[in-house]
C-alpha cells in the first residue's frame, strides 16, 4: 500500500501530497504549493527519490515550490494542456501579485482526459474536471483502497470556488457528479485543502447533490 504524506503549506493552507513506496522509496509530489525547503527536508530525511511532480491545476498556491523542486531533482512536471495559459502567466495564476514569488511555467508534459500514467507500480488515471479552472484535473490511483487526488475540485462536503479566471460553477458541479461520483464509493479522497474524505461520504453530504440541473 502506498504511503501518503500530507503537508499543509503556504498562506492559504494548501495540501501538498508526497506519495511514496516504502520499499523502493520512489515518490511522486502533488501540488507543491509553497515552502520548498520544508518539502525538500522531508524528502531528504525519508531518503525518498522523487519521480515526478503532478499538478491538479495552475493556481499560485499549488505551484510556488515547483521551480526549486525541479532545480533540485530534474524531474518531469505534469499538468493539463488546458492550464498552459495560466501556468505561463503570473497574473493569471496569481503568483505575480508578489514579484518575488512570480512563477511562470512553460515546460511541462501536457495531460489529457483519460490518459494513464504509471508511477510507484500503480496506474494513475487523469480525470478532466473543469470548473475550478478550465484545466483542473484529478488523479485516480487504482488499488484495494483507491485514491483520488482531487485538487480544488472536490473538498470534504464542499467544492472549489469558481469565481476566478476560467472558473465555472456549472462545470464544477457537472464534473463532480459525472466524473467523481461514478468512482468506487470506498475511494479515499485527498483534496487540495482541508481534511480527506471518501466518495461515499460526498455522495451523501456534498452540497452539489442539492443543485438542480
Amino acid at each position: 500500500m502506498l504511503q501518503v504524506k500530507s503537508m499543509v503549506v503556504g498562506i492559504v493552507g494548501t495540501n501538498c501530497y508526497i506519495v511514496y513506496d516504502k520499499k523502493s522509496r520512489d515518490a511522486v509530489i502533488i501540488d507543491p504549493g509553497a515552502e520548498a525547503e520544508r518539502i525538500l527536508s522531508f524528502l531528504e530525511e525519508e531518503e525518498l527519490h522523487p519521480q515526478a511532480i503532478l499538478l491538479t491545476h495552475g493556481h499560485f498556491d499549488h505551484i510556488l515550490a515547483v521551480p526549486a523542486l525541479r532545480e533540485k531533482y530534474k524531474i518531469p512536471l505534469y499538468a493539463a494542456e488546458e492550464e498552459r495559459k495560466m501556468l505561463g502567466n503570473g497574473q493569471l495564476n496569481m503568483s505575480g501579485r508578489d514579484p518575488e514569488d512570480n512563477v511562470e511555467i512553460q515546460d511541462f508534459t501536457a495531460l489529457r482526459d483519460g490518459e494513464e500514467l504509471e508511477f510507484l507500480g500503480k496506474k494513475w488515471k487523469v480525470l478532466s474536471t473543469p470548473g475550478h479552472t478550465r484545466g483542473s484535473i484529478c488523479f485516480f490511483v487504482e488499488g484495494e483502497v483507491p485514491y483520488l487526488f482531487s485538487g480544488d475540485t472536490l473538498f470534504c462536503e464542499s467544492y472549489g470556488r469558481t469565481d476566478l479566471y476560467s472558473g465555472s460553477e456549472k462545470e464544477i458541479i457537472r464534473s463532480i457528479r459525472e466524473k467523481l461520483f461514478t468512482l468506487p464509493e470506498e475511494t479515499l479522497v485527498f483534496p487540495g485543502h482541508e481534511e480527506s474524505t471518501t466518495i461515499r461520504n460526498e455522495k451523501s453530504y456534498n452540497p452539489v447533490n442539492f443543485f438542480r440541473e
